[in-house]
């Protein structure tokens, strides 16, 4: 059935208000109404898109459902939900391809854009590296581990093997916390100045450590771990620690790497 003047007239004032000044101010369901109206252009979408909010709670929530979840309610079907997941991947990708080739210390809200898009709907924690050349630019981004990444799970020599591999100078590390609560367990801590150390062994930097909550992060770096941890490094080095216990503690992080 054809569209009725008043919601054409709603559908246009939608689109003049995004064309204006973006998503801001829009409600949750308004977005998922636009998305709709993509595949379906002349069918009223507001309902469909009230019940997409309210069965899977907000934007994101529908943004990560299941296809065939979104293409059971009715008046969306297949095809509006491969809509939806193409619109996902699209800014996936969109914001990967953003940082790539760009100086991480100028694009760190970027970082965490992408960052954040990719690891918000996790159940599970997911450990990820990003590699770095000499001129702090991303080469590569990588998921080395999942489950929980405290420092039974997360090995320093993989992550050391896999930095060689992408010949990277530096190495950004995020994971993520189902919880929604970014702040740092003992753990986290441990394995982040093992890494730091293992890194600087090999003559690498750790620029970060960025744990993802919900909407908000902890940064290692901001918060001036990474700088302490390599200050604990020097001090090793300075109070003169023997070869052979240097060649001990390599041993233990990466189980006998030359």
């Amino acid at each position: 059935m054809p569209l009725s003047e008043s919601q054409q007239g709603h559908r246009k004032r939608l689109r003049e208000k995004l064309l204006k000044s973006g998503l801001d101010g829009f409600h949750d369901y308004e977005i998922v109404e636009l998305l709709l109206t993509l595949g379906s252009p002349r069918r009223d979408c507001k309902e469909q898109a009230k019940e997409a909010v309210k069965r899977f709670k907000n934007l994101r929530g529908v943004m990560e459902a299941p296809p065939e979840e979104l293409a059971e309610i009715s008046g969306i079907g297949p095809h509006n939900a491969f809509g939806i997941k193409l619109v996902q991947e699209v800014a996936r990708k969109y914001l990967k391809d953003r940082i790539i080739d760009r100086p991480i210390y100028r694009s760190a809200q970027e970082i965490f854009d992408y960052l954040y898009h990719s690891m918000r709907g996790l159940k599970k924690e997911a450990f990820k590296v990003i590699f770095l050349n000499n001129q702090n630019q991303i080469i590569d981004a990588a998921d080395l581990f999942q489950g929980t990444t405290g420092s039974s799970t997360v090995s320093p020599r993989e992550v050391i093997e896999s930095a060689l591999k992408h010949s990277a100078a530096s190495l950004v590390f995020a994971h993520n916390h189902p919880s929604g609560n970014p702040e740092p367990s003992p753990s986290d801590k441990q394995i982040t100045r093992d890494l730091v150390y293992a890194a600087a062994i090999m003559q690498m930097k750790v620029l970060d450590h960025i744990v993802i909550g919900d909407n908000k992060y902890f940064s290692f770096a901001g918060e001036g771990l990474i700088e302490q941890y390599e200050l604990d490094f020097l001090g090793l080095k300075i109070k003169g620690v023997s070869e052979a216990k240097r060649r001990l503690y390599r041993a233990k992080l990466f189980g006998g790497l030359d």
